[in-house]
């Protein structure tokens, strides 16, 4: 199936997640994401996940990092419509946010992380398939950061399904995964 079918399915069958299923789901996730060995992690770019659009929690990883990993350096992106872009931005527990035109929560913060400093990407997705590749919501940004970071960047995504066997439209411009975690499984490509 190509990206724009996939889109509608899995944001449909997001949407039939009770509130009881997803907490049990984020849960599930954290419980995968805690087996896994992430190396030598001093900075990671997550992601503010929009209820609306039923996506992971990804505060549950974050905490669970800030907790293993002291000092850890944690960004957010901050989007720019006009270049199709994103900068990263340190946050901290007084950081203060605010929803763009998304309706994402970004930071309001002066403090930049380059690309190639960041260790780990946690990639929003919608679906992805046993290769690696991912669909998101059809924008870009992520895939054109992702080519700015360092080569061995770990590039995590997170999935309450399993993958498709294939996405057909895939092409020079997507970036695989490195890993992408399901309540029941870990893929490593």
């Amino acid at each position: 199936m190509i990206k724009k079918e996939l889109r509608k399915i899995y944001q449909h069958k997001r949407r039939q997640l009770s509130t009881q299923e997803l907490i049990r789901l984020d849960k599930l996730l954290l419980i995968q994401f805690q087996q896994q060995p992430l190396g030598d992690v001093q900075s990671v770019l997550s992601f503010w996940p929009i209820e609306e659009k039923w996506e992971v929690n990804t505060h549950m990883m974050v905490d669970y990092l800030s907790f293993l990993i002291p000092g850890l350096q944690l960004a957010f992106p901050v989007i720019d419509v006009k270049e199709q872009t994103f900068k990263t931005l340190l946050v901290d527990d007084d950081t203060e946010y605010r929803k763009n035109a998304y309706g994402i929560a970004e930071p309001v913060s002066d403090e930049e992380i380059a690309a190639e400093d960041i260790d780990l990407v946690f990639v929003p997705l919608l679906t992805f398939d046993k290769q690696g590749f991912r669909v998101g919501y059809g924008k870009g940004f992520y895939d054109r950061f992702l080519k700015t970071c360092r080569e061995d960047v770990l590039k995590v995504g997170f999935s309450y399904f399993e993958p498709e066997e294939v996405i057909d439209d895939i092409n020079e411009f997507d970036v695989p995964l490195n890993i992408c975690i399901t309540p029941n499984n870990i893929y490593e490509f």
